[in-house]
């Protein structure tokens, strides 16, 4: 966090602000090299930041904290990147479909249907259906019938029971 009065300090020692202290102090390296090479823009500009130093200082933090936010959302959430498009911007990368499938079977004792995962990976039925055949297909899922008459996809590796299952 940016002080209001540390930033006035700097003010003064540099001469008034012509030096520029107190915007490399804030972040501000670009017109802090202004205000050094032209004297604060001979004096105006030192004169303008005299009287609005305290609003710098409040912008300054706000700058920081959406920083600090942004990275600690990215590490929160393992996934987000940066997207150098012309904006500023933050998108969240997309979840690989076989860690989605894993991570609802563990939370369903190995067992998972294709509306589960349509709705948890913002998939189509089809989609989530054809990632699921998929597993069976590679022999990491089986495909089973519920009691209940319901087709199923089970991990068996995250499986508690057999017991709501007919083989």
């Amino acid at each position: 966090m940016y002080n209001t009065v540390i930033a006035y300090i700097l003010f003064f020692l540099s001469g008034w602000g012509v030096l520029g202290l107190h915007r490399h102090y804030l972040g501000k390296h670009g017109t802090g090299l202004l205000w050094l090479f032209t004297g604060g823009i001979f004096t105006i500009g030192s004169f303008y930041d005299f009287f609005t130093l305290p609003s710098q200082v409040r912008e300054a933090n706000i700058r920081n904290a959406i920083i600090d936010e942004t990275i600690r959302r990215k590490d929160e959430n393992k996934g987000w990147r940066n997207v150098d498009d012309g904006q500023s911007r933050i998108v969240r990368e997309k979840e690989p479909i076989e860690r989605t499938i894993l991570k609802l079977a563990k939370a369903n004792k190995g067992i998972i249907t294709a509306s589960e995962l349509a709705l948890s990976a913002n998939v189509s039925m089809e989609e989530a259906k054809k990632d699921l055949d998929a597993m069976v297909n590679k022999g990491f899922a089986e495909l089973r019938v519920r009691q209940s008459g319901s087709l199923v996809y089970v991990i068996p590796d995250l499986m508690d029971t057999d017991e709501p299952l007919v083989d």
